[in-house]
């Protein structure tokens, strides 16, 4: 089953203007936005979609309340969607919608469809630099930095789901869609990485209690470091709320940067994942920060001397 990773990500919101205002500050493109949502798609056709709760066309709510309604997946081809629908349709129910993709449920009741990838191919740049030792990424008089760049988000990188039971949740993307387990936190959650793609992973499931399940966040693939770097001072500089980050993973080896949204969970900012072939053996490894993490800065608002002196410094 020839899955690529996640190309969209379907939302029904309480507060549909604050969600338009947040995406498009997030860097995504709207896209036949009104009132009622619309969708915000980054460079390469991966997007997320937003409508109002109450919106009739959107999937069931999930029962713990969480805004995420479905997570589409593309597919490479449409021989790969029909061998999907085989599949999953020996034990539940499989949809055929109108567009041509199917819907079906995940043994956790994530709402789940299919679609041949709507992803256009990119062809762009990534982040150059010069390391004493090798040739140089850039050569003289090219800047590595610029105050004007835009760090458009490229793609739709991954999701994260809160399960209350992760190794059911885990088995069912393994052994029944063709997903591999790249790294684990023991007892705690697995990465995982669909057949399509060399990502680290496009889908991390975390253990909780069954009254958390829902989606605690999704990133877009940026072209480097620095754009994370830049794009996550510029979203602060907005007043969106920073929640972890910057910094850098330890699985994956992703920067990132992570916000609060209005869309009820954590929206990051990521970028330099791993790629791993099916040679890769899984690390394991304790659910804590030491784990989760390499390194990890404090956002703060920027400081240099100037201005006038502190309070009795003219004594001084």
């Amino acid at each position: 089953m020839n899955i690529l990773g996640p190309d969209s990500l379907v939302f029904g919101v309480d507060d549909v203007a604050a969600c338009i205002q947040y995406f498009t500050d997030y860097g995504l493109t709207p896209v036949d936005v009104s009132d009622a949502g619309g969708r915000f798609e980054a460079v390469d056709g991966t997007s997320i979609v937003i409508a109002r709760r109450d919106d009739a066309s959107l999937p069931a709510p999930m029962e713990t309340g969480t805004m995420l309604r479905k997570t589409i997946y593309g597919v490479a081809d449409r021989q790969s969607l029909d061998a999907i629908a085989d599949e999953l349709g020996r034990d539940r129910e499989v949809k055929r919608l109108a567009d041509g993709s199917i819907e079906a449920s995940d043994d956790m009741g994530f709402v789940l469809g299919f679609q041949v990838s709507v992803r256009r191919k990119i062809d762009l740049p990534g982040e150059a630099v010069n390391s004493p030792g090798s040739k140089p990424a850039r050569g003289p008089n090219v800047l590595g930095a610029s105050p004007n760049a835009e760090h458009r988000p490229l793609t739709l990188s991954h999701v994260v789901y809160f399960v209350p039971d992760q190794a059911r949740a885990s088995r069912f993307y393994v052994d029944r869609l063709g997903f591999r387990c790249t790294d684990r936190f023991i007892d705690a959650g697995s990465f995982l990485q669909p057949a399509g793609t060399l990502d680290h992973h496009t889908l991390f499931l975390i253990q909780t209690p069954a009254f958390m399940k829902g989606v605690e966040h999704f990133t877009f693939h940026l072209s480097g470091p620095t754009a994370v770097l830049q794009r996550g001072t510029a979203f602060v500089a907005k007043g969106y709320q920073s929640y972890w980050g910057p910094g850098r993973h330890k699985f994956g080896s992703n920067w990132f940067w992570y916000f609060n949204s209005p869309v009820g969970c954590h929206v990051e900012y990521d970028a330099d994942m791993d790629l791993h072939d099916d040679s890769w053996v899984a690390r394991e490894a304790p659910m804590q920060v030491d784990e989760s993490q390499i390194f990890l800065f404090q956002h703060r608002d920027k400081w240099a001397p100037g201005g006038p002196p502190p309070p009795g410094g003219e004594a001084h």
